[in-house]
């Protein structure tokens, strides 16, 4: 168990780490770029707009065939068909290793699975492409709340919310955490 934990320790800490820290690996999107721009600074109405756009654009490869793979995958997750999603977000990794999206939906097939080590590794690749992938850093956020490290999934969270100030889910997690700590400084 002790090599389990330290395992978990060394992905954990890689991928704080990386979403506090980094910068795309690969050339982004100005359109995406300004999208993640407006987001942060947009009201509460305006955001769901925002939103709606930044999803499309995660989904856009240039590739109508890792399109099809992305589609297919997000599709067979809605089903609960965790392997079929698996198999063709797997094809979409290895086909288009720099798609920060392929990895961030696999993640989340391997958190319904309970393969948490796997998740962490896809969601710290995710957001190695992209840092302003809010959807993945709130999967990091969840995934260490799991883990019972609440300082790190409040840093997290916190971070999800100056991506994307009005995304409830992080704000409830937040609050969540401060109230089960008793610590507002979290």
């Amino acid at each position: 168990m002790g090599s389990n934990t330290s395992w978990i320790n060394r992905i954990v800490a890689a991928g704080i780490t990386i979403v506090m820290f980094s910068v795309p690996a690969w050339p982004q999107d100005a359109r995406l770029q300004d999208l993640y721009r407006d987001l942060a600074d947009s009201g509460p109405k305006q955001a769901i707009g925002i939103e709606r756009e930044i999803r499309h654009e995660w989904s856009r490869t240039g590739s109508p065939a890792i399109d099809l793979l992305l589609r297919r995958g997000r599709d067979a997750l809605e089903r609960g068909e965790i392997v079929a999603a698996i198999e063709h977000l797997s094809a979409a990794t290895d086909h288009a290793p720099d798609v920060a999206q392929a990895w961030h939906l696999r993640a989340q097939a391997f958190f319904a699975q309970d393969r948490l080590g796997l998740a962490l590794s896809d969601l710290e690749r995710a957001l190695a492409l992209d840092p302003n992938h809010f959807q993945a850093a709130f999967g990091l956020a969840a995934i260490l709340e799991q883990l019972d490290r609440p300082e790190q999934a409040a840093r997290a969270y916190a971070l999800v919310l100056r991506l994307h100030p009005h995304y409830e889910k992080a704000r409830e997690a937040l609050d969540r955490l401060e109230a089960r700590t008793g610590d507002q400084t979290l």
